[in-house]
């Protein structure tokens, strides 16, 4: 395959050395030549050998150790796992985990102290036949976190069978009885809603769901003050529907908040591709938030802020090693040049048993800018299936950021790839 650039064209040739697997990317007319292999890998959860699924990781400090955690909810596998980080020296071997809920049919899991204790409890969202969000609620013991028998698990009454529900962001947005969430949905009665905690967040009947906005296939949401009126809007990615897109809801303000009438809705990205993850970051570093998403189009679609309230410009970037399905995109400066690169996940093998395609990449742009062509770096080996969110977090302690992933079709359960750089 080739791509072209202005500059020439970038060639690729795939090698087989045993089992090294090589890459050469060349820079015809001007640029330089790079070798790259995979990036080590590293399993953090095995629990493969017994379930199936791992589906997205979300992190948070469980522990208070000041290292970060994992929670993953097992689709398939019908758990919720949280695994604790155990720091630089071992941090290459399987993390010390502990199942703190059995629910079916778990498409997330994100780490909030729901009720004020200081543990760090768990939300999970559940489509399929399901239909229904949990809180597993933590021991309030640092000691028994990873005794499995000292968490709980109860279901949300409100939002049980409302929807498939697919996301969920703790964020306090009333100012009163601690933790909210906004939840996202598919069809049927897709949404953009809020769960609003009660005086006592235990008691789950009393909380609360009102519908922000109509959607077809929430795929995750983020907060970001969009308004710079010191409050937190969300944004979210809509995947399915002929409202597709990226869009932001206008926090009203913290005494309207919990009306859910009172958000309006803004459009960033345009409709016609099927958009996936998303992150927010200053691509071009012009000073203003930029929104760059996966698509199942054989893009990574970029929409630049521009000056001006709400105005947004569109740039497709070819995937990455020329796949077609994109699952998850992360903006950072993977190889510490002072540029910031992007990070992407696939689900090539799910419409095509293409196992010549590298499933994992990141890309970097040369000497003319963001706007011109970007170059692709492999950081699995070909091949892969289903992976999924990606998180970049500086694991071995070596200045460089890793990658953090699960994979749900080939089975490699929860793991991170070890970068390079350093």
């Amino acid at each position: 395959m080739s791509f072209k650039q202005s500059n020439g064209m970038i060639k690729e040739k795939q090698q087989t050395f045993g089992c090294a697997w090589v890459l050469t990317v060349c820079f015809c007319g001007g640029g330089a030549l790079a070798e790259q292999t995979p990036w080590p890998i590293h399993t953090i959860d095995p629990s493969t050998q017994t379930r199936r699924g791992a589906d997205g990781i979300r992190l948070a400090d469980a522990n208070g150790d000041g290292l970060l955690d994992t929670v993953t909810g097992w689709e398939q596998g019908n758990a919720i796992r949280v695994c604790l980080n155990p720091g630089v020296q071992r941090v290459t071997e399987h993390w010390p985990a502990v199942t703190v809920g059995e629910v079916a049919s778990a498409e997330d899991a994100v780490f909030a102290d729901l009720d004020g204790d200081g543990a760090l409890d768990v939300v999970s969202s559940c489509e399929g036949k399901t239909m229904q969000m949990f809180a597993h609620w933590a021991p309030k013991r640092a000691s028994r976190y990873l005794d499995a028998s000292a968490w709980k698990t109860e279901s949300f009454p409100v939002a049980k069978g409302v929807s498939r529900w697919m996301f969920a962001l703790p964020m306090d947005v009333d100012g009163q009885h601690g933790v909210d969430l906004v939840v996202g949905s598919k069809s049927p009665n897709g949404m953009i809603g809020l769960l609003i905690a009660p005086k006592n967040p235990r008691d789950l009947d009393a909380w609360k769901l009102g519908k922000l906005y109509t959607a077809g296939w929430i795929m995750n949401t983020q907060t970001h003050d969009f308004d710079q009126d010191g409050d937190l809007d969300i944004v979210t990615v809509d995947r399915k529907g002929d409202r597709s897109g990226i869009l932001w809801l206008e926090n009203p303000g913290v005494d309207r908040a919990a009306d859910a009438k009172a958000w309006v809705e803004h459009r960033i990205g345009p409709i016609g591709y099927e958009p996936l993850f998303m992150d927010i970051a200053d691509l071009d570093s012009d000073g203003r938030l930029d929104v760059v998403t996966s698509t199942r189009n054989d893009v990574i679609r970029w929409m630049r802020r521009e000056a001006g309230p709400n105005k947004w410009t569109t740039r497709d970037i070819p995937n990455p090693f020329g796949v077609f399905a994109g699952k998850s995109v992360r903006v950072a400066d993977i190889d510490l040049d002072g540029q910031l690169d992007l990070v992407h996940t696939t689900n090539t093998n799910v419409k095509k048993a293409d196992k010549t395609k590298v499933a994992v990449a990141w890309m970097s742009y040369g000497p003319e800018g963001v706007d011109g062509a970007w170059a692709s770096h492999a950081i699995s080996p070909p091949g892969g299936a289903k992976y999924d969110l990606i998180q970049l977090v500086d694991l071995d302690g070596d200045g460089d950021l890793d990658l953090m992933c699960c994979e749900e079709h080939a089975q490699l359960g929860v793991f991170w790839y070890e970068n390079p750089t350093r």
